[in-house]
């Protein structure tokens, strides 16, 4: 069934966001420096090729740019004065759509909004997805946003929505963390030796 856009060329309809605040490790031991606070926003759109297999998915991409800004608009407002040091988005596809629509909306028509809207992250966004139904767990990964090869930003949050999506409607997350893990202590390139790194401009 068609559903009258209410935001460009999408039918949104829900946000989500979802804030958490880590202060100790596991073994609590207590926060190497301030706590770790992971962001997750999400959309619901109604995925306008569930049922049916469409070849051509550009009226998607083309469009997905004002997702996109309006994903980098929440991300700047929910942070707030914190600095965003990582990142990595997903999709979660109803189970009468293919794993590609939701894909088509986290290329980089898509993310490159995002990007400007935390800093202007140099590095590759890392991504996952899958199909599933309201409650389905979805891993979103994480990275630092300027060089992928920080190993103190690898990390995950995971999200589940109790209402979505439904089987004909597409869940585009967005994840991000104001720092890496808690007393990492793998070695690597530090997030201080980023040249230019700013966070949220």
């Amino acid at each position: 069934m068609t559903r009258a856009a209410n935001f460009h060329a999408f039918h949104i309809r829900k946000w989500y966001l979802q804030i958490e605040d880590t202060l100790a490790t596991e073994s609590g031991a207590l926060a190497d420096g301030e706590p770790l606070r992971k962001i997750v926003l999400a959309a619901c759109l109604h995925n306008p090729y569930a049922g049916r297999y469409e070849q051509d998915l550009n009226a998607w991409i083309d469009a997905s740019p004002a997702l996109g800004q309006e994903f980098g608009r929440r991300i700047r407002a929910a942070a707030g004065d914190q600095r965003i040091q990582s990142y990595g988005k997903a999709c979660l596809v109803g189970s009468d759509g293919d794993y590609e629509h939701g894909n088509a909306l986290l290329t980089n028509p898509a993310a490159n909004p995002v990007r400007d809207a935390v800093g202007g992250g140099k590095s590759w966004v890392p991504s996952t997805g899958k199909r599933g139904g309201p409650g389905t767990i979805l891993d979103v990964p994480l990275a630092h946003k300027d060089a992928l090869y920080v190993r103190s930003h690898y990390d995950t949050i995971s999200v589940a929505f109790n209402d979505a999506p439904s089987r004909d409607e597409v869940l585009i997350v967005w994840a991000f963390a104001t720092r890496g893990r808690l007393n990492a202590r793998l070695g690597g390139l530090k997030a201080s030796e980023i040249k230019g790194q700013d966070g949220l401009t």
